[in-house]
């Protein structure tokens, strides 16, 4: 694919600020893919990475990282978003084969491919909401590779500060179904006012036997780790200043708004499924991951 042709398909769209973080995470997901021990597979990961100008030169395989898992970047923060995926893709699969979910939201989709690589049950639709920048570049790279989803797949290109209800419901989501919804490294850029927006909306679109998963930062203040590992090869070998593009308002206690909706709600961190799966990252000092919390809630059926 050539220059040219990627600024003519939204690579603008993963070119900088939060867009540029999706590259990151398909980074990751690219290595995880070929680790001997792999919790997640996305053989698309990769190809968005070495599509886009932004992300030249970033390793894509393990052998591509000289000092392996010992890298702050390319080897505890890669598996952190490895475990990441496979925790999400389990619950999004719980949702659809146990119950009468048969639609998903994903909130801020940017380079997500679950409608590409998972087991869908008949019937099921995706609903990817990002920008159109980020979806459009999507687009080319998988029909580049004659990419075929595996179930229903529904982009919605809108911003997350626009009508997206307006636009969601105008491409055929139906609010009196059962849907699973996933908010994966979103939160953690909006304000406070947006976050209680966006989970307020998701209550009131949600019918009984809905499903959500999301993840937050808990920190008091995020600036104490600024010197942490995690964020400083971040900054110092690709560019990103995480820091920088976080919210820094306190957080809403959205887990406890939605228990007093009738959700039922769990809260983890990443540490307790590292532990469940026997692979990613554990705890250490001047954390970066400390205050990171993975939400899970489910609306009861009346």
């Amino acid at each position: 694919m050539t220059h040219t042709a990627q600024q003519d398909t939204g690579v603008e769209g993963v070119a900088g600020g939060v867009g540029v973080t999706a590259l990151l995470v398909a980074a990751a997901r690219a290595l995880e893919t070929h680790r001997p021990d792999s919790l997640a597979q996305d053989a698309y990961a990769e190809h968005f990475v070495l599509a886009a100008p932004a992300s030249a030169g970033w390793p894509v395989r393990p052998e591509q990282v000289p000092d392996a898992d010992a890298n702050p970047l390319w080897g505890r923060f890669a598996r952190y978003f490895g475990l990441r995926t496979r925790v999400l893709d389990d619950f999004v699969l719980d949702a659809v084969r146990a119950g009468r979910v048969r639609q998903a939201v994903l909130l801020g989709a940017g380079l997500d491919t679950r409608a590409f690589r998972l087991d869908w049950p008949p019937g099921c639709a995706v609903f990817e909401i990002d920008r159109a920048g980020v979806l459009d570049f999507k687009h080319e790279v998988l029909a580049g590779l004659s990419a075929t989803p595996l179930t229903t797949r529904v982009p919605v290109p809108v911003d997350l500060r626009d009508d997206w209800v307006g636009a969601l419901t105008e491409a055929g989501f139906d609010s009196t179904a059962p849907t699973v919804w996933l908010a994966e490294g979103l939160l953690f850029y909006l304000p406070h006012a947006a976050e209680t927006y966006l989970v307020d909306t998701v209550d009131r679109l949600s019918a009984d036997g809905s499903a959500l998963a999301y993840e937050v930062k808990l920190e008091k203040d995020l600036m104490a780790y600024r010197d942490s590992p995690l964020y400083t090869a971040t900054h110092q070998q690709i560019g990103i200043d995480l820091l920088e593009l976080f919210s820094r308002e306190p957080r809403p206690d959205s887990a406890g708004d939605l228990a007093g909706k009738g959700w039922t709600t769990s809260v983890g961190t990443p540490f307790d499924f590292t532990r469940r799966h026997g692979r990613g990252p554990l705890p250490e000092r001047n954390d970066a991951l400390a205050g990171n919390r993975w939400v899970f809630a489910r609306k009861h059926r009346r």
